[in-house]
């Protein structure tokens, strides 16, 4: 029998926490099936991340797909099936969902038409939450998530803080966490394990996209032990970290990299 042909989905792979994700991956040899929503104006640097993991060796499948969008998913997962069936011993071993798109509003405010509504409200669970457990359905269902498999959902310490503007955000975090505790218990006969990873506060597109961002960023200067931000690169590290052997029994829990920050409370 071929030796184990590792694959890893990425949902987000295009930027931020995916984009290092996919990267660190495609170097320890994993082959990409990235899932990735760009424009055209942003697709000449998915080109040259695409290159860049090809000359490492491994294969890039990249879809410019909403992640969220159930047809399109279907497609994808067609695509992951057949790809895998092209070889012996070929299996999905890493998915992580680093999908970061969805609305930044008040749930109350003066006026009813600034508040939180109810299709904003659905849309940014859907794509911050629910779209995880449908992808990692898909994946199982379709047969090609390996023994030994690792899923991922990117969360915030936001999922249990409350910031301006941050509600619906903060709700599909936490169900997020929620998905990964059920998941952790219903993957196991798969030997399939699932974690959330809490970055710190992180200065990534996401982020630039939060109203009062810039006083995230400085208090979590003042905060952190390290007194600096924590880096999507950081995050790679420490994800490289959890998807070896050695790490199996790591399951069903929020892991935080973020040099410490969230255990400070105060500016020193």
């Amino acid at each position: 029998m071929e030796s184990e042909r590792k694959y890893a989905l990425i949902l987000g792979a295009s930027s931020g926490f995916g984009k290092a994700c996919t990267l660190a991956l495609a170097k320890e040899g994993y082959h990409i099936f990235g899932v990735h929503l760009d424009r055209a104006a942003g697709m000449a640097q998915v080109e040259e991340m695409k290159a860049e993991i090809i000359a490492l060796g491994v294969e890039a499948h990249f879809f410019n797909v909403n992640a969220a969008d159930a047809d399109r998913r279907k497609e994808v997962m067609t695509a992951i099936t057949e790809e895998c069936a092209k070889h012996e011993n070929a299996w999905v071993k890493v998915l992580l969902h680093s999908l970061a798109f969805g609305s930044l509003v008040p749930v109350v405010a003066a006026k009813p038409a600034a508040m939180l509504s109810q299709k904003q409200i659905e849309m940014t669970m859907d794509v911050m939450a629910n779209s995880l457990v449908y992808w990692v359905q898909d994946t199982v269902t379709a047969g090609v998530f390996g023994s030994g498999g690792r899923v991922f959902g990117l969360t915030s310490a936001g999922s249990q803080r409350v910031l301006p503007m941050y509600g619906a955000v903060s709700a599909a975090k936490a169900a997020m966490e929620s998905y990964i505790r059920q998941m952790a218990l219903e993957l196991a006969p798969w030997e399939i394990t699932a974690n959330a990873i809490r970055a710190g506060v992180t200065d990534t597109p996401a982020l630039r996209k939060i109203p009062g961002n810039t006083i995230l960023i400085e208090n979590a200067l003042s905060r952190n032990p390290f007194h600096r931000l924590t880096t999507p690169q950081d995050v790679a590290n420490a994800m490289m970290l959890l998807v070896k052997p050695e790490a199996g029994w790591i399951n069903g829990t929020v892991i935080g990299i973020d040099g410490g920050e969230d255990s400070v409370d105060v500016s020193w």
